[in-house]
This record gives structure tokens, sequence and C-alpha cells, in this order.
């Protein structure tokens, strides 16, 4: 019974995660500044995330001189997949 408590606070911390990204990358696509608390706040819990994976593109031979930042994309990937390894984890264990 408490490893389905656990297992549902994890996928809800990573579908929240995915929010705060999508929401991110639509904001990019405004003029807004990054002064405001809120855009700081979804800059603060993506950028955790983010950032070492736009760092591993931007040192990889694909990385180099791109114009676009496919480090969101990545990331949903990256979180879909862990969502589903703590799925079936736990679906094992029960």
């Amino acid at each position: 019974m408490a490893a389905a408590y656990i297992m549902n606070a994890i996928i809800w911390l990573i579908r929240i995660m995915q929010y705060a990204i999508f929401a991110r990358v639509i904001i990019s696509w405004f003029p807004i500044s990054r002064e405001n608390q809120i855009i700081r706040l979804l800059y603060q819990i993506t950028e955790p995330i983010l950032e070492p994976i736009r760092n591993i593109i931007q040192r990889s031979a694909f990385g180099r001189n791109m114009m676009l930042d496919f480090s969101p994309l990545i990331a949903f990937f990256i979180l879909g997949l862990i969502q589903t390894l703590v799925f079936q984890l736990f679906m094992y264990l029960l």
C-alpha cells in the first residue's frame, strides 16, 4: 500500500516537471521578461534538468552551431522513460 503512494508521488513529480518544461518552452516564444517572479521560478525549477542536457548536446558534434535548443525534447524523453521504469519497477515489486 505504501509503495503505491510512493509510485504515485514519483509519477506526479515527473508530470509536474514535464508541465514546467512545456510551460517554459511556450513562454520562450513570447517576449516576457525573465525578471518576472513566476518566470524566474519556472527557470529555477527546470534549469537543473535542462542545463546538463544542453551541455552534453553542445559538447557533441551534433550540437555545435545549433540554432535550436533540443534539451526540452530530450528531457521529456528521459522523464517519460524514468516514469515508465518507475511504474514497471513498482508493478514488479507488488
